[in-house]
């Protein structure tokens, strides 16, 4: 039995008794954390855009780019002997120590939760009822994304605005290289890069609506810390009487979504995503339905 799991093992880098994970595994945390200092050295950087407010390029985005350019396929191409260091290798370990990731921001989130329970009392059921919102991605997206061709990705790109938790929840559910993680990822990723650029421009603009100030606020709250930053941020910047009150709610509002949102996500928005997908997947005569 022994000698088989040594034959099963061989071929996999990563299992092998041979190479061993901890090379890897140190390779791996060398170029995150490269990636992570470079970005903070950069910072936050500001750009105006006139009378519609400002956006935030904050440091997650900076490291992100910097980890997309350290990938094989980048880096190695320009680089050839960078290849060695970052190697596909690094890439299949780094799919594993995302739960790890997760694991580690969950239990900061639960922490944070508890010193704010005053205030989620004082806002009363607001801050609960808006959570039916978040469900508005998938009602909208879902046909959107399945007419554009997608299939099972559809449901875990457009179940809720996909950051942590949700990733985290259908990492567990169907894994992460199943086509509803891989949906969820690419949501996670383009959230990212585009969300604190379109969510700080949005809330600029929202401020000249008639909808309520405190409204607005608890919308910044949407379970992405970068995300509610700059929409926070920016609202408050345009509204400066109300600057500390919008901050309040929207944090407030964001940790409401992340210990809400995924009950919400995993008893209403995924069962309701794939009864929304069968139906769907019958108009459009999907063989998938």
């Amino acid at each position: 039995m022994a000698e088989t799991n040594k034959k099963e093992t061989a071929g996999d880098p990563l299992l092998s008794t041979k190479d061993g994970r901890w090379p890897i595994f140190i390779k791996l945390f060398a170029l995150l954390t490269i990636a992570s200092v470079i970005a903070e050295m950069i910072g936050t950087i500001t750009i105006p855009i006139g009378s519609l407010g400002k956006i935030n390029l904050i440091p997650m985005i900076f490291a992100m780019l910097i980890a997309v350019i350290f990938t094989p396929d980048a880096l190695g191409k320009a680089v050839p002997a960078m290849k060695k260091f970052c190697s596909e290798k690094e890439v299949e370990l780094s799919e594993s120590t995302i739960m790890l990731m997760l694991l580690i921001l969950g239990a900061k989130l639960g922490t944070s939760a508890g010193p704010n329970i005053a205030e989620i009392i004082k806002a009363g059921p607001a801050l609960i009822l808006q959570e039916f919102g978040n469900l508005g991605t998938m009602l909208i997206g879902l046909p959107l994304a399945m007419i554009l061709g997608m299939r099972r990705e559809a449901v875990g790109a457009t179940v809720s605005i996909c950051r942590e938790p949700t990733l985290g929840l259908i990492s567990e559910k169907y894994g992460i290289n199943s086509p509803e993680g891989l949906g969820v990822m690419g949501t996670y990723m383009a959230g990212n890069l585009f969300g604190t650029l379109f969510f700080g421009v949005m809330a600029s603009l929202a401020a000249s609506t008639p909808i309520h100030p405190y409204a607005l606020a608890m919308a910044c709250g949407m379970g992405s810390g970068s995300m509610m930053t700059a929409a926070s941020t920016s609202l408050a910047e345009t509204l400066p009487a109300l600057k500390d009150q919008i901050l309040a709610y929207a944090a407030t509002s964001n940790i409401m979504t992340n210990v809400t949102g995924l009950y919400m996500e995993c008893f209403i928005a995924i069962p309701v995503a794939n009864k929304l997908y069968k139906g769907y997947s019958k108009m459009l005569r999907r063989k998938d339905a």
